[in-house]
């Protein structure tokens, strides 16, 4: 025999937009990471790399050094969405994402299996498209209201 509980709602604060951008760069970073993963598991892909080649690339200190600097950029708008002043961020979010579209899409030509690099690619470019919005959206105050610090010292006073 089950009691019933009494049904409370949950407490909802809202979650601050450097947050929500940084987790939205975490996001597509372990997606961006992980469906190059998986990818080794396709057919040819690591006999290819065993004869220096990825899709049509050579394997060489370029092809690694831009690898690298496509995972850096969304590792750094981790740190970078919640450290910069506000409209900073907000304008390199809005930047970086529009950048990252294009190659994203262009990640699912080198892949074969269409359902999975198709999926990825929509999966990456949903969580782009959050971070525009987010940051987008962005909360503006107005000239007259003042700032949290200030309320709290009056209320302490």
């Amino acid at each position: 025999m089950s009691t019933r509980r009494p049904t409370t709602a949950l407490q909802d604060h809202p979650m601050p937009v450097r947050a929500k951008l940084a987790a939205g760069w975490t996001s597509f970073m372990l997606l961006y990471a992980y469906v190059d993963i998986l990818g080794f598991y396709t057919p040819g892909v690591v006999k290819d790399i065993l004869d220096n080649k990825v899709y049509e690339f050579d394997l060489s200190q370029t092809f690694s050094a831009t690898a690298l600097t496509l995972m850096a950029v969304p590792i750094f708008m981790v740190v970078l969405s919640t450290t910069l002043p506000a409209r900073v961020s907000r304008t390199t979010n809005l930047a970086v994402a529009a950048l990252y579209v294009p190659v994203t899409v262009f990640n699912v030509a080198g892949g074969f299996y269409l359902y999975f690099y198709g999926l990825g690619v929509v999966l990456e470019l949903v969580v782009l498209a959050l971070i525009v919005r987010y940051a987008w959206a962005w909360p503006r105050t107005t000239a007259s209201s003042p700032d949290r610090d200030t309320v709290r010292a009056q209320q302490h006073a």
